[in-house]
């Protein structure tokens, strides 16, 4: 048993560990690690070198060797694994592939180098929403010729794509022309709930509104956990049809179909409700091996 701060680990006291990646290394691997580059795999001694308290919150982060394993070795043809008795060679071939190359992670999957935390100023990008502790974002400015204003309401995500090592940073962007709105950042979650309004004002040439949904990386380029496009003429033709929402009770007004051509998870009605137009829309997200996201539109008339 090795005890550092307030943890202990039951391990091999011949054993190293990489905190960059997250697990515990034999003798027989040590070298191969080595070979990777502390940018991949920063090898230390359980015994002689001293862990930092990042090193071991990053090791804790992983959950252990089987974790680790379950992503880096999710897809490992027969017969590939080293034994016991493989030679160094192909231990070393087996380790740069595992890590490096990354040859056995899910379809789609892809893991940036991360290494141990350290402090450093956030990236600039303008896509980037502030933390889950920050403010929403702001309404933007009606433009010039705006036929009224949607208010997506960003309510929660579901089965997520991890994206980092066992989970992901997702936020929510929304694009209709030239205009974009995101949520903010929920850490470490894939199944966030975000509860959050997005404004977007409506052009007389209106098209679908994009969704996409990101990966926050502080030292990489963001991860694209999926997409889908929102067909918002159902909703505005409905509503238009109709005039002032407000003169009618609560009733169903249109719908918007699922089809093979679509995101939908399901067929979505337009409603009236308390005297505003409204939308509930579930989404499977697309080019991405999982996620849902969901939904509430109101139209808001100029």
């Amino acid at each position: 048993m090795i005890t550092t701060g307030k943890y202990f680990f039951f391990i091999d006291i011949d054993s190293h560990l990489s905190p960059t990646i997250g697990v515990f290394i034999c003798l027989k691997c040590c070298g191969g690690h080595r070979l990777l580059g502390p940018n991949i795999s920063k090898v230390l001694s359980v015994t002689i070198d001293e862990w930092t308290d990042e090193e071991i919150d990053a090791m804790i982060e992983v959950g252990g060797n089987s974790s680790a394993n379950a992503i880096y070795e999710a897809h490992v043809p027969d017969g590939v694994k080293p034994g016991p008795d493989a030679s160094s060679e192909q231990r070393n071939k087996y380790i740069r592939a595992k890590y490096e190359h990354q040859e056995f992670l899910k379809p789609g999957l892809k893991i940036s180098n991360r290494s141990v935390p350290q402090p450093s100023p956030p990236k600039e990008n303008s896509f980037h929403a502030p933390s889950s502790s920050s403010n929403p974002t702001p309404k933007p400015e009606c433009l010039d010729g705006a036929i009224g204003h949607l208010k997506i309401t960003v309510l929660q995500g579901a089965n997520l794509a991890v994206r980092d090592m066992l989970s992901s940073d997702p936020y929510v962007v929304l694009q209709l022309g030239e205009q974009k709105v995101q949520t903010t950042i929920m850490r470490s979650n894939l199944n966030p709930i975000w509860n959050e309004d997005l404004m977007l004002s409506v052009p007389e040439d209106y098209g679908p509104v994009k969704l996409q949904v990101f990966d926050y990386d502080r030292f990489s380029a963001d991860d694209i956990m999926g997409e889908a496009e929102i067909d918002i003429a159902p909703m505005l033709t409905s509503a238009m049809a109709y005039g002032d929402a407000s003169m009618f009770g609560d009733m169903q007004i249109g719908k918007w179909l699922k089809s093979h051509d679509n995101a939908l998870l399901e067929d979505s009605t337009v409603n009236i409700v308390d005297g505003k137009v409204k939308q509930e829309v579930s989404l499977q997200l697309q080019n991405v091996e999982s996620g849902m996201i969901y939904l509430e539109i109101e139209w808001i008339p100029p």
